[in-house]
């Protein structure tokens, strides 16, 4: 589907360029001990905040909170811990990155779908509609130029972010189903779901609902309308966090959205479409870069997804270098905020431009 990178594209030398950067240094590509001290940290946090909830020891009111922030320690466990681990970037031993990954399915996920609908699809077919997932979103949000143009996408700016916190939820009860058995995930067609994996979705969405659903409602001496209550908030701060930090890296002022030519090749190869398709914002925030999982260095993730996110701060410069020198755009915002009244601009044009219409503009905002 794509052109194949010459001997002197940009390809070619933003890996070398990278590659020597560790060698140079002496640094393993993989996780080091301040990711090793982060891991641990967020899993005592996530353990530790479930934990109370259920003891019994804390208030109706203290409990509510404790769901919060439950919810987003989960959120971290997804952009940080499984989301290394399942790309393979965590660690070089794989059946230690599998064990990792498996927090995933503990948030009520599921790592293979994920891995085929994010690493795969997503990370191949970046903002090409009808190849990439996720800009193929229920069509009450249009997130692509190619969908229908609904009346009621013109308010889409306003409703989007109370939908985005749906995300989580959508993931546990209804959205891994659908696409586990789906044959075709956006460009990536399968024929067959094996069976070891069928087993994993249901195992661990039973074990997920029962330790913390059913357990809490025995334990918790409240009515079980307040523990859902509580459960369907934390998932809510979960998926409004984890949507929109997703959703800042390609839905966003400057990306475009590339389509197949007449013969189904994009016309540029693959390092290339990720340089139209993909944003960096708040680079310079150390809070946003450590909490989320390095994921608003996106355009360096996109480009090493096996390179562990602590180190993209380091990277990131050869990679704006490089693309510059081979006349890329590389697309950043500089703050957080300024990232999310992109996207929300963004929204609004999406929501009144007739279909096949919308050419975005290049922002550096």
């Amino acid at each position: 589907m794509f052109d194949k990178f010459t001997q002197d594209g940009f390809q070619k030398d933003v890996n070398q360029r990278v590659d020597q950067y560790f060698t140079s240094n002496n640094i393993s590509k993989t996780a080091n001990s301040q990711m090793v001290f982060k891991t641990i940290w967020i899993l005592i946090g996530w353990i530790a905040t479930y934990a109370l909830v259920i003891s019994g020891l804390i208030s109706p009111i203290g409990m509510f909170f404790l769901a919060l922030a439950h919810g987003f320690f989960s959120a971290m466990i997804g952009l940080n811990i499984a989301h290394d681990a399942i790309h393979g970037s965590y660690t070089k031993n794989q059946k230690l990155n599998e064990r990792l990954g498996l927090t995933f399915n503990f948030m009520g996920a599921n790592d293979y779908v994920w891995k085929i609908s994010h690493n795969l699809v997503h990370h191949t077919y970046t903002n090409i509609p009808d190849h990439d997932g996720d800009i193929d979103q229920p069509p009450i949000l249009r997130l692509q130029p190619n969908q229908d143009l609904w009346w009621v996408h013109r308010f889409q700016h306003i409703y989007a972010y109370f939908l985005y916190s749906l995300a989580t939820v959508s993931w546990v009860f209804v959205k891994d189903y659908v696409k586990f058995f789906q044959h075709q995930l956006g460009g990536h067609y399968r024929k067959t779901f094996p069976r070891k994996e069928i087993f994993r979705l249901f195992f661990y969405k039973a074990l997920y609902y029962t330790v913390f659903l059913v357990v809490p409602i025995i334990v918790i001496d409240l009515p079980w309308y307040w523990v859902v209550f509580g459960f369907i908030a934390g998932h809510l701060l979960e998926g409004f966090t984890v949507a929109v930090i997703f959703m800042l890296a390609h839905i966003i002022e400057g990306t475009s959205f590339p389509e197949p030519k007449k013969d189904g090749k994009i016309g540029m190869p693959w390092a290339d479409l990720q340089m139209h398709t993909t944003a960096n914002f708040a680079i310079k925030n150390k809070v946003v870069n450590y909490l989320f999982g390095g994921l608003n260095f996106q355009i360096e993730h996109h480009l090493f997804p096996k390179i562990c996110h602590v180190h993209y701060p380091k990277i990131a410069q050869i990679v704006k270098e490089t693309a510059k020198e081979h006349d890329l755009p590389y697309v950043e915002h500089e703050t957080f905020f300024g990232a999310v009244a992109s996207h929300t601009r963004f929204l609004k044009q999406f929501g009144t431009t007739p279909k096949g219409v919308l050419v975005p503009r290049v922002v550096n905002a």
